[in-house]
């Protein structure tokens, strides 16, 4: 397997298990969306930006996530109408897709999401 498969895979593994622990059930395009997740903070956050801050590379990846989230949201929610998950009533949302405290959470989460990129680089099982 490729490193970026396994920067996927990690992704489609640990985003429903992260939801499952914080929402108590998941949805099968979590898995997609976190393996596109963790793929783009591994190209960018870890590779294109590797030289800038940490704060930039968090906002960075809590910008990415956003957006990946947004774009899922409004496949999933909008056009399939499987009402997946619904922030109308957060404050700060885009079309209930997104929300401003999610957005902070994913900042929060960039941190190990970089680091989880990094172990699938190490791992000897893809040398």
């Amino acid at each position: 397997m490729s490193k970026e498969g396994a920067v996927f895979l990690a992704g489609s593994c640990a985003y429903p298990t992260l939801e499952m622990a914080w929402r108590g059930h998941t949805h099968y395009s979590m898995a997609i969306a976190g393996g596109i997740c963790l793929w783009l903070i591994d190209q960018v956050c870890c590779g294109a930006m590797r030289e800038k801050s940490l704060f930039l590379r968090c906002l960075t990846g809590a910008g990415l996530i956003t957006g990946v989230e947004l774009a899922v949201g409004i496949v999933v929610n909008q056009v399939f109408r499987l009402g997946v998950w619904d922030y109308s009533k957060m404050p700060m949302n885009i079309m209930g897709q997104v929300c401003l405290p999610y957005s902070a959470l994913w900042f929060g989460l960039t941190l190990p999401a970089m680091a989880l990129c990094q172990l699938c680089h190490r791992s000897e099982l893809l040398k």
